[in-house]
């Protein structure tokens, strides 16, 4: 999976994962606060490393630091309780 690159710009890595979902989440983030990425595919052969692979999501280097610096805040926000609850009603669990 790749998006289309940015032309002529010189793409950093701002945040690697094993989930292709969690890679188009902060895909997602980063372009809600304008800031144009590239998700790129980490492919290796499955009979030879086994488990490896994943995405990479990739910005301008003028504009890394401050991906990188919304990329943590995400990570760092608190769970919100209604989140919490929403989460668990969802479950098997018993009352």
């Amino acid at each position: 999976m790749s998006s289309q690159p940015m032309a002529d710009a010189e793409l950093v890595n701002v945040f690697e994962t094993e989930q292709e979902s969690e890679g188009m989440v902060v895909h997602g983030l980063l372009t809600s606060a304008g800031i144009e990425s590239v998700i790129t595919s980490i492919d290796a052969t499955q009979n030879i490393f086994p488990g490896v692979g994943g995405v990479v999501v990739r910005v301008n280097s003028e504009q890394a630091d401050e991906a990188r610096r919304i990329i943590q805040e995400y990570q760092s926000a608190p769970i919100l309780a209604e989140d919490a609850e929403g989460s668990a009603e969802g479950s098997d669990a018993e009352p």
